[in-house]
């Protein structure tokens, strides 16, 4: 059985809360995908077996459910533990976490509320959300808003479109790897920044031993 098949047996069997639970289970586990999970409930909803705001209603919940999940686990983890983990990592100082908190300070509610429609993103952005203790009020509102948009698109093309919803998948294929290549890009950016900067620490300390010298 596929994922399309499991994912319209799920929603079959338990309606409106079958799309919560897949919705939740996408959060925790990316490889289920919502661009394939909404537009079948809004099929489901556009054939007369849900009503659209029910369904749409469900999705929100099983994906702020699933958010309020990663954002514990953020908090569980806390600050403290995160800047240890920097001491004990080559590439990453206590400065670059200091730096990241500083940036989630000034645009972690942008960073909440956009990533909600990004593909990988909005997963992992609810993490750091814990990590930093983002009040959970202001989280669940921006998580919500964010949700709110994100499955309203991809429902409402299952709704209109019908059994012809596959003609999206392209697209969605084409923005999710946008987004991959742009996060892949970042990262290798992070890692050569600072195989430089640690690079050029090392030679300045090696010129200021040879000038003691």
């Amino acid at each position: 059985m596929n994922i399309v098949d499991w994912a319209v047996a799920i929603m079959t069997a338990l309606g409106g809360p079958g799309v919560a639970v897949l919705l939740l289970l996408e959060c925790v586990f990316p490889p289920i995908p919502s661009e394939v999970i909404l537009p079948l409930a809004g099929v489901t909803a556009g054939r007369g077996d849900h009503h659209y705001l029910a369904i749409l209603g469900w999705s929100v919940i099983g994906s702020v459910v699933g958010a309020w999940l990663l954002y514990g686990l953020g908090y569980a983890l806390g600050a403290d533990r995160i800047r240890w983990i920097c001491r004990k990592m080559p590439l990453v100082e206590e400065e670059d976490f200091d730096k990241s908190a500083a940036w989630f300070d000034r645009h972690g509610r942008a960073g909440i509320f956009f990533g909600r429609m990004v593909p990988g993103i909005r997963s992992l952005i609810s993490i750091p959300a814990g990590i930093y203790k983002m009040p959970l009020f202001q989280f669940t509102v921006l998580t919500t808003a964010g949700s709110l948009i994100w499955n309203a698109i991809f429902v409402s093309f299952g709704f209109f479109l019908g059994e012809n919803w596959h003609i999206i998948e392209p697209w969605t294929d084409v923005i999710s790897k946008f987004v991959y290549v742009i996060i892949i890009a970042l990262v290798l950016w992070f890692v050569i920044a600072r195989l430089m900067r640690n690079r050029k620490r090392a030679k300045a300390a090696a010129a200021t031993g040879d000038d003691a010298a």
